[in-house]
């Protein structure tokens, strides 16, 4: 199967413009964090997806071109099948025009779809498809800098109401994991 990113509707720019990237990609070598999974990021995560209730949940930071996830939890098998009966495999880079976290690290706040279907921006974006996801609760992750390395996300493969509930908690987990990645680069230590 091969893949052809949509075209702007209307002038719509799918992925947003990041001028920050570069920067970005500085900050996160200066804490420490590169382009390598992290265990202490993966517990992270599945400590995020058991709160949520959500199959998929990460911790993602945005590179120039791509996006890379340092804290991973995943199903042990991708819930879409495609036609040939074969399931996607998720990585852990993908480009930095597929999923959602890019317009959150751009927008610098939290970003909720219940489902994505419903955005018309986010529908044709390649992971729906790819990996089923259908709805997606994501938080920036705005270090003491104020720059945003990333996001603290989950995503679901049904469409959800995530609620205050889940915003909240999102936010705060954001905001308590910041904390964590500082601290750990200025004591030298794991997270």
């Amino acid at each position: 199967m091969t893949y052809e990113p949509p075209r702007p509707v209307r002038g719509l720019l799918l992925t947003p413009e990041d001028r920050e990237a570069p920067a970005r990609v500085h900050r996160l070598r200066l804490l420490g964090l590169v382009d390598g999974p992290d265990p202490a990021l993966d517990a992270f995560a599945d400590h995020l997806a058991r709160l949520t209730g959500a199959p998929y949940a990460m911790v993602n930071f945005i590179g120039e071109d791509h996006q890379f996830f340092a804290g991973l939890s995943v199903p042990v098998a991708a819930p879409v099948v495609r036609e040939d009966g074969s399931r996607p495999e998720f990585g852990r880079v993908l480009p930095r025009d597929h999923g959602f976290c890019p317009h959150v690290v751009v927008r610098r706040k939290a970003l909720v779809l219940e489902d994505v279907r419903d955005y018309p921006r986010f529908a044709g974006n390649p992971v729906v498809d790819e990996y089923g996801i259908r709805s997606y609760l994501g938080a920036p992750l705005i270090d003491s800098s104020g720059m945003a390395l990333g996001t603290v996300c989950a995503s679901d493969t049904e469409p959800r109401v995530w609620g205050r509930t889940g915003l909240d908690t999102i936010k705060a987990l954001a905001a308590e994991l910041v904390v964590r990645l500082e601290r750990s680069a200025e004591d030298g230590l794991p997270l």
